[in-house]
């Protein structure tokens, strides 16, 4: 087995150096002060540099007493755990292409990384970026009016079932554009279902899990109206809100009206954030109760959720778009010099919405699919007659279910992946 040797040496910082020498033409050295090793390794010429912390190498351990294997799961006694651990010894070995860390606790615990492991998690600040960009979460091409053609993809029904590099490439498509389009469906009610359960779980609200959308009096959800229904966001009252509609058109209205309205409520809240500072504030800082009370299956039901509008996470990065004119609550639980300058901003964000707004009359044997956290969408009115109702069956999907599917389906077919578990 070919192995680096180690020598130990105080630098003029006062840092502890370990020198690591391959008996070949391999050549790598480190230093580690107290509280993490840096590695520099030279692969084809180009010598990278690695910093990893004692204590973050020493929690990771993957060996059987500290990592469920069959689960990828960390069982390490945090008991036991020593915060000030530090290696005693450290080794590297070309031949397996790892690092082997002996610590200085009691037992002389041993822990072994492979180089392509600790490479996909150094902690450079370009690694970090890379990882939540091409792992955690795909970043999002926002798009208006100019660029909804480009932003809208159409994928096979037939090849999304059957195939895993076709549900990968819809997944991918839709996960960055937030929109997309279903081909090639038969008119049989149950194919969604189908859809949603090639990637996971169905999301089960308090109208089932499937939902048929048709023309009714006296129902309990204005959706369920022929009559124009204002764009808006689903279910903003739900804290954990359903993150994709997926609607399957079976019978299309044959009069002028049923187009779906349709925009990128995150590409109006960047043009806020940039042009309108004073609104986007508003509609990022003022709670507004949103609620829903009703009867669906005789069972009956009042949600209310309090969010902004405009919601964003601790980096400023939008996360959820929430507006319903019917759904929107009167109990307005802020103080009252805000409420006139919050109608305007309300006001501005609605006039934007409408100027973007893309329509298209969704086909006969197509399902739309939208992200509901950031697509704001409505209908034009329409009117049935006796041979033509119209007739829409909807489903939900979680962001949860698509994310991990698309990271199963990535370390398959991405031939840049490197997030070796």
């Amino acid at each position: 087995m070919f192995r680096y040797v180690l020598k130990n040496y105080m630098n003029n910082n006062n840092n502890r150096v370990l020198i690591i020498r391959h008996f070949s033409s391999v050549n790598a050295n480190a230093n580690f002060n107290d509280k993490t090793i840096e590695l520099h390794i030279t692969k084809n010429n180009t010598t990278t540099k690695h910093s990893f912390p004692f204590v973050w190498l020493r929690d990771n351990c993957k060996c059987d007493a500290c990592l469920h294997k069959a689960s990828s799961s960390r069982i390490i006694n945090w008991e036991q755990f020593d915060l000030n651990v530090k290696p005693k010894s450290v080794e590297y070995h070309n031949e397996r292409k790892i690092l082997k860390i002996k610590w200085n606790d009691k037992d002389e615990h041993i822990s072994e990384f492979s180089y392509e492991w600790l490479e996909a998690r150094n902690f450079s600040k370009s690694n970090r970026e890379e990882y939540l960009k091409k792992f955690y979460c795909l970043p999002k091409k926002l798009w208006g009016k100019n660029e909804y053609s480009s932003a809208m993809e159409y994928f096979d029904f037939t090849k999304i079932l059957e195939s895993d590099l076709e549900l990968y490439k819809w997944l991918k498509s839709f996960s960055i554009n937030g929109i997309a389009t279903i081909t090639g469906v038969s008119s049989t009610e149950n194919e969604v279902r189908k859809i949603a359960d090639r990637v996971g779980f169905i999301r089960k609200t308090h109208y089932g899990e499937e939902f048929m959308v048709k023309a009714k009096d006296n129902t309990s959800n204005v959706a369920y109206l022929s009559s124009n229904l204002q764009m808006h966001t689903d279910l903003p009252y739900y804290e954990y809100v359903p993150g994709v509609n997926l609607l399957h058109c079976l019978v299309q209205s044959k009069s002028d009206g049923a187009q779906n309205l349709l925009v990128d409520g995150f590409y109006i809240a960047e043009k806020l954030r940039k042009e309108y500072p004073k609104e986007f504030k508003l509609l990022t800082t003022v709670l507004i109760d949103w609620s829903d009370i009703g009867q669906e299956d005789e069972k009956s039901f009042h949600s209310i959720y309090r969010a902004p509008m405009i919601c964003t996470d601790y980096d400023g990065r939008l996360t959820r778009i929430n507006h319903s004119i019917p759904q929107r609550d009167s109990f307005f639980a802020v103080p009252i010099e805000e409420v006139q300058e919050w109608y305007k901003a309300l006001s501005l964000f609605i006039k934007l919405i409408y100027d973007e707004a893309i329509e298209l009359k969704t086909k006969e044997g197509t399902i739309l699919c939208f992200d509901n956290r950031r697509a704001v969408h409505g209908r034009k009115q329409y009117i049935d007659t006796d041979d033509n109702c119209r007739h829409i069956i909807g489903a939900y999907l979680d962001w949860d279910e698509i994310y991990s599917k698309l990271r199963v389906l990535q370390k398959k077919y991405d031939e840049n992946f490197k997030y070796v578990i």
